[in-house]
């Protein structure tokens, strides 16, 4: 039998180990997450100024705290309540793969089971839709990875300068197979992007004066006439921002050719293809689910110029800063981004008992 002294000391002991143990589970604690809010900047400070993509996200769902983010652009913001966590990827490919593959090898998170949700303004084709709309992809075509000719030097019974790798004509079949420049095309999961579409088709966006002013420029082309609306679209992702009626022909016909005719081009952006491949790489180790990846761009400003104007005079305008704001539709698109992805984002998180397990 133990003396009172050694059976003290030895209840102290376990004590301290039960502590001691539930200290280091407190520590390697992962913390939830139900949705990632993907934007792609930010302007200034996250709340308070003239916003970038994540700002409404911030104010508005509201994503109080912040947590460091040393790998990539600006510190995370999360919301606890509903396991929502926000974070900027930064601009093109090559920012949002890097950020997207350290955030989802942050020890810190259990993502496994999170739905991802783009939401970020874009250009949009003037034959497919109107600034200020909204559109949620079903695919994501990538226009960087390709052959390109000057085109004052194509052939003449060329369209495009750009050619498939590992072809030798634009848009010659058949498209090539999974090799090592793939992939070209990512299908988001149907299902996924009906829910999401069929939930938020019916919101009803800004149409402002100027907003009317700038589809007046666009007569003849009826999809740029109609009001800002939710429609299913396509994207083309690319690293390099284009302009023009024929670089916008050949996204169109670029759409084509990688999804067989089922895509339909209808917005463009810059970093959703980084993104989708970094998912996909994840996804190896078991990390993310890409099936639960949804892609919502806002149309900021059209593609190609509208009468009277050229596509260098479009160029002009858009180029005229580094902070976006000078886009033509640029707050009702980030109006439009949050107002349409909110009520997709907070039916994920709020009925997690429903969607952890299985999509809608």
């Amino acid at each position: 039998m133990l003396s009172p002294v050694i059976a003290r000391i030895a209840g102290l002991l376990l004590a301290l180990l039960t502590l001691g143990a539930g200290a280091a589970d407190a520590q390697t604690a992962k913390i939830s997450v139900r949705v990632v809010v993907v934007t792609t900047f930010e302007l200034g400070a996250d709340t308070g100024d003239t916003p970038g993509e994540f700002q409404n996200w911030v104010e508005r769902l509201p994503l109080k705290e912040s947590l460091p983010f040393p790998n990539g652009p600006r510190a995370l913001r999360y919301n606890p309540d509903k396991h929502v966590l926000g974070v900027v990827v930064g601009s093109g490919a090559i920012n949002s793969s890097a950020s997207i593959m350290a955030l989802g090898l942050d020890p810190r998170f259990d993502l496994s089971k999170a739905y991802w949700i783009i939401a970020g303004i874009a250009g949009i084709d003037p034959d497919r839709g109107a600034v200020g709309s909204a559109a949620w992809a079903e695919w994501v075509v990538d226009r960087d990875l390709t052959h390109e000719i000057d085109a004052r030097e194509i052939p003449a019974d060329w369209s495009t300068g750009l050619v498939p790798l590992t072809r030798s004509r634009p848009f010659q079949a058949p498209p090539p197979p999974a090799g090592i420049f793939s992939p070209n095309a990512y299908h988001l999961n149907p299902a996924l992007v009906d829910f999401a579409y069929h939930l938020t088709a019916g919101i009803k966006l800004d149409d402002t004066a100027d907003l009317k002013g700038i589809r007046a420029g666009y007569a003849g082309h009826a999809a740029a006439l109609e009001p800002p609306h939710v429609m299913k679209g396509d994207e083309i992702s690319s690293s390099t921002w284009w302009v023009g009626w024929r670089m916008t022909a050949s996204a169109e016909d670029w759409m084509r050719y990688w999804t067989g005719g089922k895509g339909v081009a209808v917005t463009t952006a810059m970093e959703d293809h980084g993104v989708l491949n970094a998912l996909n790489r994840l996804a190896q180790s078991g990390l993310v689910r890409p099936d639960r990846a949804l892609v919502l761009r806002t149309a900021s400003n059209f593609s190609a110029p509208g009468a009277g104007d050229t596509a260098a005079g479009l160029l002009a305008a858009e180029a005229s800063d580094n902070s976006a704001t000078h886009l033509s539709a640029y707050i009702p698109a980030l109006e439009a981004a949050y107002r349409v992805g909110s009520p997709v984002v907070l039916a994920l998180a709020d009925h997690w008992d429903r969607y952890a397990n299985t999509p809608p």
